[in-house]
């Protein structure tokens, strides 16, 4: 049987941590910083952890 395949666009959008859980970057951080509001871009700061479904899935197609 072949070895399965690590989904490419997966593997450019989530890290894995050591423990094994799946870090990815929030969103609304792309752009016009200027136009938002200090509160809004702390809000949105840095990564985030997937729980649930969504983990499951991701890892799915990290080939975990």
């Amino acid at each position: 049987m072949p070895k399965q395949k690590t989904h490419k666009g997966a593997a450019k959008r989530y890290k894995v941590t050591g423990t094994g859980k799946i870090r990815h970057a929030k969103a609304w951080r792309g752009h016009n910083r200027h136009s938002k509001s200090a509160t809004r871009w702390r809000r949105v700061a840095g990564e985030s952890t997937l729980q649930g479904k969504d983990a499951k899935r991701a890892a799915r197609l990290l080939g975990r």
